[in-house]
Order: C-alpha cells, then structure tokens, then sequence
C-alpha cells in the first residue's frame, strides 16, 4: 500500500513537472507571436510569465533580452542576456546572448565591454562572421575613440596652461602696476616734504633777517 502511495506521487510529480514545462513552453510561443507583431510589451509580459513558471527556461530568458532591447531598456536587457549567457549548455545560443550584450554596448559607444563581449561570443562559435566584424569594428573604433580623447585631454590642458599663465600675466602687472603706484606715492612725498623744508628754511632765513636789522640811530644832545 504504501509502495503504491509514493508511486502515485510520483506519478502527479511528473504530470505536475511536464505541465508545467508544457506552460512555459506555450508562454514563450504565446510571447513570441507578440514579439514578430512588434508588440514588444506584451511580449515582455509572456516571457515574464514563462520564467515565473520555470526559472531555467533559458529560451524565455533570452527572448525576455531580446524584448527589453526592442524597448530601448539595454540596462535590462543586458542584465537578461547576461543571465542567459551563464546557464546556457548550447555553445551556438550562448554565443548569441554575449553577441547582442556587444551589440547594445557597442551603440553606446562602450567599445572595451563591447569588444569583452564580442571576444566570449566568438569563444562559443568563432565561426560568426558577423560577431568577428563586429569585434574588428569595435577594436578600431575604440583606438579611434582613445585617440580623440587624447586630443582633447591635450587641448584642455593647453586651455588651462593658457588661462593659468594669462591670470600670473595680469598678476604681474597688477603688482607692478601697484609698485609703480606706490614708487609714484613715494616721489610725490618726496618732492611735498623737500617743497616743506625749502618754504620752512626760507621762513627760517626771513626771521633771522629780521632779527639782524640795525637799530635806529639816535640824535645825541649837543653840548652847549
């Protein structure tokens, strides 16, 4: 009897297990009909759905990637395609996940993580073409990328050296506009207190010509 009890459990298990692998399945259908009518949303919402159901879809995981990037959500995407990519077993969809995380950051001109993507694409098929063009594209655009950067990163610091040596330039004359000004208030207190002794030795010169002056002659009385 309880031979037959744990047999009947396993036998709803299975019908439970291949149920549900039979909703998944038809959840990702349902969501790739969406998908080829460019109803991305909905299709979202399915894949969404199919994963809910069984987490190890990696099929319904993907094409959730491949939904979220027809929706301009790369982040997300990326993060789908990621996933995918890591418990993926068949080498050709591995490479693919890795191929559209290049494709989203290569359009981000994130050229490094784009070519790193590129690279683990073409270790699952190196026969794609497609992924090594892209791969190739995205090594000379981040040469060219680096390149222009240089270029600016030097121009920036011209800029600066400029702006640095144009404010010590009026530094400069500010200080020798400043000690002209003070030289120029140094004559003029000169030439006051020079002008000060002359007017005070000439009044000076003036009491004593007046102290010198001979005094009056006086008449003597004659002697009768």
């Amino acid at each position: 009897m309880r031979l037959r009890y744990i047999f009947l459990i396993s036998i709803l298990l299975t019908i439970s297990a291949h149920l549900s692998a039979q909703n998944d399945r038809q959840l990702v259908r349902i969501g790739n009909r969406f998908f080829y009518e460019q109803n991305y949303a909905k299709a979202e919402i399915e894949y969404r759905k199919a994963i809910a159901s069984n987490g190890g879809n990696t099929q319904a995981i993907y094409n959730l990637g491949c939904a979220l990037q027809a929706q301009k959500k790369d982040s997300a995407a990326i993060k789908q395609y990621e996933l995918a990519g890591k418990i993926e077993t068949n080498k050709i969809r591995k490479s693919k996940s890795y191929h559209n995380i290049g494709v989203i950051c290569q359009s981000h001109q994130m050229y490094k993580e784009a070519i790193e993507a590129y690279k683990e694409s073409l270790r699952n098929n190196p026969a794609d073409n497609e992924t090594r063009y892209n791969y190739v594209l995205c090594k000379r655009l981040q040469k060219n990328q680096k390149n222009q950067n240089d270029k600016q990163q030097n121009k920036d610091d011209n800029k600066d050296k400029k702006n640095k040596d144009k404010k010590q330039e009026n530094k400069d004359n500010q200080q020798q506009k400043q000690q002209q000004s003070n030289e120029q208030m140094s004559k003029d207190n000169a030439e006051q207190l020079l002008n000060a002794a002359i007017q005070e030795e000439k009044a000076t010169q003036q009491r004593l010509k007046k102290s010198m002056q001979k005094p009056q002659k006086r008449n003597l009385d004659k002697n009768w």
